[in-house]
């Protein structure tokens, strides 16, 4: 997949275009993204909290339909881990969402689901029914400008600098995800 340069976003980020999401004829279309990790509690809830408040900041909302979901059910029900909630407050970031499972509904009904690695692809992949379901599944990280790395890594063993690096790099990829997904890209 290619990248294009494009102008520095609000973030202050430098914009790469990853990719631009369509939803139709229509630019102004509700765009349904679902960010995806392995028990819901860690990467995928905070990209969910972070592109949930980039797009609030840029009164977005109204095109958007966030949310995030584990390929297991561990933690269904539970918040993001503590950990990532201290890192995101540190930030200003908002804490919202519980943690649940994918389904195979989320396949048809979301327009990109975005994988934090390579085995929540494949498991993601493996729920679909038609190439047009599996082809909606992406590395999130291909969406990073500032990080090289194809993986978002889980911090969930590691110490609280996992958390501050897996955070810069949701905040990154958050950010070009904006850039190619916001209304008129």
């Amino acid at each position: 997949m290619s990248k294009s340069i494009g102008p520095a976003g609000r973030w202050g980020h430098p914009v790469f275009l990853a990719q631009t999401i369509s939803c139709g004829d229509n630019p102004w279309a509700m765009k349904r993204i679902l960010f995806l990790c392995m028990g819901n509690i860690c990467r995928s809830p905070a990209a969910h909290c972070v592109f949930q408040h980039m797009v609030d900041q840029e009164g977005l909302s109204e095109h958007y339909e966030i949310d995030s979901a584990g390929t297991l059910g561990y933690h269904e029900g539970d918040p993001p881990d503590h950990r990532m909630q201290q890192s995101m407050r540190r930030r200003g970031i908002p804490i919202i969402g519980r943690s649940r499972p994918i389904t195979r509904q989320d396949l048809k009904d979301y327009d990109l689901i975005l994988a934090m690695d390579k085995d929540n692809l494949a498991g993601a992949r493996s729920l679909a029914k038609t190439d047009a379901e599996s082809a909606k599944v992406k590395l999130f990280a291909n969406y990073c400008n500032e990080h090289d790395e194809q993986e978002v890594p889980d911090p969930y063993y590691g110490g609280a600098n996992g958390f501050e690096h897996v955070l810069n790099m949701v905040e990154d990829g958050c950010a070009g995800l904006l850039q190619a997904t916001r209304p008129n890209a």
